[in-house]
């Protein structure tokens, strides 16, 4: 029998995949396709996503896909710029660069070559599955390539997810639907030498649109469809590049896809039916402003994997592993919610249809900024998990992510490691220089690694998580093996009391869940 069994090896499954293999786990990973789908399909990923390709060891197989995402500058009614985004300025928070846009069909192929040499991992691509049923002790499935068992099932299988299908589990429909055109074209020297060297939001009533410089000579456009408009039209060569013809001609370049989708903004009501857990796309979808669906799809394998490791491995039991286990829907699904409705806010920046509305708009966008457009980063519209398995103390940095400082390391190359590579990935203590160090069960599996910073081997280079407590107006952090904030404490006696919180949670003695806001 597998640990865990995962349908679906797009970004997310595989994700997921190698978290659980990287975690000592015996997983089973699935695909109907035999190979990656060569067609683009997300876009963008942040300095989060390129934290956890870090953590399962591919990120200097993905790199080569990605380049920075540019600033991205929004156009009003009259052709002025309203609002300019872009990324923190340097150090970066994560110690990776915080936006970055990707070409998926290379940086698929990187993660299934990772994934094919995890001893503890068997793939069976070109693989469907059938039918699946679950009991006290696993979950059976039917495959093409034969019967399965596991003790655990997630599934990653895309938007319409056959799995969430049989399980019958609803999507809440968050209020957006709308037709759009994506268009992405391998864009030839002269055709670049007509385009924006920025990507850029045009927030024109008559048809909003969005351009975005992919890597190398990969250029994306999403077009908004009028009403009446039929979208299977707008999808042939000859209709779309009608609509390119604002930008490029045919001799500028090649398309490489045109595809006209329905962008919606669901969420699932429940992720998770006795041993099965949905993520990905088969959990959610949201509006495709700032880039955030496979970002999304990797939060959740990120957040579940370390989850099912601990209870698969015994090191939470009982009510505490259920608690644990229920706590990635609540965290995942308040984060899908709150995301999708400001990335709605985003969108309705954007996609303004009444013209003397959209005028307001721009009028009002320009007074806040008193008529001169500053930079935006991308990052501000994120928020923090505000639910699950949480402190109860409500401090100003508890769900949020962590940062990564770079530590001084005389034999690297560049004179310094990220703090990960030196003090891995499960629970970490972040203590502030003088803080003393709590007294530590070292036998439990939950017990954190102390990090203490300013000692020989937690020298910050540029001071990243030194100005960040300092932000938080705190000495000590207990974060989670997903790199987020359990919670803070700013002496000694509010530090023992996160630690005792953080063992009872885990070794909660009854049926309820421990607290959350």
């Amino acid at each position: 029998m597998f640990d865990v069994a995962i349908v679906g090896l797009g970004p997310t499954g595989a994700v997921a995949a190698g978290l659980l293999a990287q975690a000592g786990l015996r997983v089973w990973a699935a695909d109907k396709l035999a190979g990656v789908y060569e067609i683009p399909r997300a876009i963008a990923l942040d300095h989060e996503v390129l934290r956890v390709f870090q953590q399962i060891g591919v990120l200097d197989a993905v790199l080569p896909s990605c380049e920075p995402f540019t600033p991205s500058e929004y156009f009003g009614v009259d052709g002025q710029l309203i609002r300019r985004m872009t990324m923190v300025a340097p150090p970066y928070p994560q110690g990776h660069v915080p936006s970055m846009v990707f070409s998926q069909p290379p940086l698929e192929r990187a993660l299934r070559a990772h994934l094919a040499a995890q001893p503890k991992l068997q793939l069976a691509l070109g693989c469907e599955v059938q039918q699946l049923a679950q009991d006290a002790d696993g979950v059976s499935l039917s495959t093409s390539a034969g019967p399965v068992r596991a003790r655990w099932l997630i599934a990653c299988d895309g938007g319409s997810s056959p799995i969430r299908g049989q399980l019958g589990l609803p999507l809440d429909d968050l209020g957006f639907d709308e037709p759009w055109l994506v268009v992405d074209v391998h864009v030839n020297p002269a055709g670049l030498a007509k385009l924006p060297t920025t990507s850029v939001q045009y927030c024109e009533p008559d048809r909003p649109c969005t351009l975005v410089i992919g890597p190398k000579n990969h250029r994306r456009w999403e077009i908004s469809l009028k009403p009446g408009e039929d979208p299977a039209e707008a999808a042939t060569p000859e209709r779309t590049w009608a609509l390119l013809a604002r930008w490029l001609s045919p001799a500028d370049g090649q398309l490489w896809r045109q595809s006209s989708y329905r962008f919606h903004a669901l969420v699932a009501r429940q992720w998770r039916q006795g041993r099965v857990f949905l993520a990905g796309d088969a959990a959610h979808m949201q509006p495709p402003f700032l880039g955030q669906g496979m970002c999304q799809g990797i939060r959740d394998a990120a957040n579940l994997a370390w989850k099912l490791a601990a209870v698969q491995r015994g090191e939470v039991g009982g009510a505490a592993a259920d608690a644990l286990l229920d706590s990635y829907g609540l965290e995942r699904g308040a984060h899908v919610r709150e995301l999708t409705t400001r990335l709605k806010g985003v969108g309705a920046v954007i996609c303004e249809r009444d013209p003397a509305k959209a005028r307001a708009r721009d009028a009002r966008l320009l007074a806040e900024c008193g008529g001169i457009v500053r930079d935006t980063p991308r990052q501000d519209v994120l928020p923090a998990l505000t639910c699950g398995m949480l402190s109860a103390s409500a401090t100003s940095a508890r769900g949020s992510l962590l940062p990564q400082p770079r530590l001084a390391d005389a034999e690297a190359a560049a004179g310094a490691v990220l703090m990960d590579q030196r003090f891995g990935h499960g629970w970490r203590l972040l203590l502030a220089p003088a803080m003393l160090p709590p007294e530590l069960d070292h036998e439990s599996p939950c017990s954190p690694t102390v990090i203490a910073l300013g000692s020989a081997n937690a020298l910050e280079r540029d001071g990243v998580l030194s100005a960040w407590m300092a932000r938080h107006a705190c000495r000590a952090a207990l974060v989670r093996p997903d790199h987020c904030v359990y919670g803070t404490a700013h002496d000694a006696a509010s530090l023992a009391m996160l630690l005792a919180e953080q063992r009872n949670a885990l070794n909660h003695p009854t049926g309820e869940p421990h607290a959350t806001t």
